[in-house]
């Protein structure tokens, strides 16, 4: 189980670091720059103001440096600033506000997920808790009828359960039976 969980977790850097590189290179290659852009409107650039621009937005240094330099501030949570308002992007205030609604969509989908097996496992004749449920049913066996519904509901709600704690747990103002 740690090899299958090292191997996703290697897989998942690796993903991660091709998508960082995609998305980097992406928007270098996008034509005109925000110094560009800052500049339109004012009609005469004025050179030693634009360099002085493009320095303080380290658009200056190479363009490994600066991709290097956008993985460190990821690492560490700093975000950066936007080029355009000037505003400072925090990891923690952003991930505050919009993890709550992910985490809320996870745990209605995992139960979408477990309804989605008994499909799944019937159509493409796969052996599986949902396919033997769908036996059950057919031969008409109670007992394996209701322990497997039950077992399903248990899953359910234990993982509505976990979205609960894990709210809790991720937005200290989101408090249960005060």
């Amino acid at each position: 189980m740690k090899t299958y969980i090292a191997q996703r977790l290697g897989i998942g850097f690796l993903t991660l670091l091709g998508m960082s590189i995609v998305i980097f290179g992406m928007l270098r290659l996008a034509p005109g720059d925000i110094v560009d852009i800052l500049f339109s409107t004012g009609g005469y650039v004025n050179p030693a103001e634009r360099a002085a621009i493009e320095k303080e937005l380290g658009l200056d240094r190479p363009v490994w440096v600066q991709y290097v330099e956008w993985i460190r501030q990821i690492v560490t949570g700093d975000l950066g600033k936007s080029y355009q308002s000037g505003r400072v992007v925090i990891w923690r205030h952003a991930l505050k506000n919009a993890i709550l609604p992910v985490v809320t969509v996870i745990g209605i989908e995992f139960a979408f997920l477990i309804g989605g097996l008994v499909v799944t496992e019937t159509v493409f004749n796969l052996p599986g808790l949902a396919r033997f449920l769908v036996e059950a049913i057919l031969w008409r066996d109670y007992p394996i009828v209701q322990n497997l519904v039950m077992f399903i509901a248990i899953v359910v709600i234990l993982s509505n359960l976990f979205v609960d704690m894990l709210y809790g747990f991720l937005d200290p103002r989101v408090r249960y039976g005060h």
